[in-house]
């Protein structure tokens, strides 16, 4: 896959500056020029003006997640007590200018010929898309990409390719690398890669968060979930 014309796909950074710094390291080293972040750069971890900001500065494709929109319009997450306080400390951080971007952000876009939501294309902000779900859809494009669930996937059809390139700030999949995907203009690819975890837990700790918030990362599970058993 080489770097001419390749395109990488973020999502799910969720306030987690020490994953996205090392994706963007990444995506560097493999001289790839163009972005497409699909949501949720805000939620749980505390580093929410530097990830904004870092967005703002390296792409103008950028869809809205969820947790963005929470942010925004200072709305509550309906399921999870957990990503509200972990909001609720953003909205004390947040600077104005950045708060008033998030709410620039489109909830649905086509960026180099890839059709991008966060969620799915029935909800765009707020529904866990099982890929098979698509199988009897009809799109105009070739080339589907949505976040949110957290879990990198590539799943191939007969008339388009789906993407989701899984979670920059807090993977859900058991694997506690970062995760991002590349696109070469016929298909995509997985990337994952180390960052420091033990950063973002430190920050979280200062910030008055309980280990209960951010444990989770060195696991690569949600917060709140079982760790038992897992091998690292």
């Amino acid at each position: 896959m080489t770097a001419l014309h390749t395109i990488a796909l973020i999502s799910d950074i969720h306030g987690n500056y020490p994953a996205l710094k090392s994706v963007l390291d990444e995506i560097k080293n493999l001289n790839i020029k163009n972005i497409i972040c699909l949501g949720d750069i805000a939620g749980y971890y505390p580093y929410i003006n530097e990830c904004i900001e870092t967005i703002r500065s390296i792409t103008d494709c950028v869809i809205m997640g969820n947790h963005d929109y929470y942010l925004a319009y200072n709305k509550n997450c309906p399921r999870s007590n957990s990503a509200n306080k972990c909001l609720n400390y953003q909205k004390t951080v947040i600077t104005k200018d950045n708060l008033l971007w998030l709410k620039t952000l489109a909830q649905y876009g086509i960026f180099n010929g890839i059709n991008c939501v966060h969620g799915s294309w029935n909800n765009f902000l707020d529904e866990y898309l099982q890929p098979d779900f698509l199988k009897d859809k009809k799109f105009e494009q070739k080339f589907l990409a949505s976040g949110h669930t957290h879990i990198p996937i590539i799943k191939k059809f007969n008339d388009f390719i789906y993407c989701n390139p899984g979670s920059v700030g807090q993977p859900r999949d058991k694997n506690n690398k970062a995760s991002f995907a590349v696109f070469d203009g016929n298909d995509f690819k997985i990337i994952r890669v180390d960052y420091d975890i033990e950063c973002t837990q430190l920050k979280m700790k200062e910030c008055g968060f309980d280990e209960y918030f951010y444990k989770n990362l060195q696991f690569g599970l949600k917060i709140g979930a079982k760790t038992e058993g897992i091998c690292l």
